[in-house]
């Protein structure tokens, strides 16, 4: 995963409704939870909670499937993983810092 696409991610999660529904996802498990059921839960509109979900699939955070009537929001966890492991790939790596070179 690159800089670019993890920026991205990141700022879809930042906004709260966005943030509320990806853990409400993640906590529905691999089969996801239908549009419906993540309504009901979050008391987000309609039009308001298409939005946001169609932000969240353009940069991959979900993805979604019909089955029937009814549209099946599923979080991407190997997406989900990739950015937790952008963000510790290079953790304690050791970056001199200006206040460590105050030290000596």
């Amino acid at each position: 995963m690159d800089h670019e696409q993890v920026a991205l991610s990141l700022a879809e999660l930042g906004n709260s409704h966005r943030l509320s529904v990806f853990r409400f996802l993640v906590k529905a498990g691999h089969d996801g939870a239908s549009v419906g059921e993540i309504q009901k839960a979050l008391g987000i509109p309609a039009s308001t909670l298409s939005h946001h979900l169609a932000r969240m699939v353009r940069v991959g955070l979900i993805r979604q499937e019909k089955h029937s009537r009814t549209i099946v929001c599923i979080p991407e966890y190997e997406h989900l993983e990739s950015l937790i492991g952008f963000l510790q790939e290079e953790c304690c790596a050791g970056v001199q810092t200006v206040h460590d070179s105050e030290r000596f």
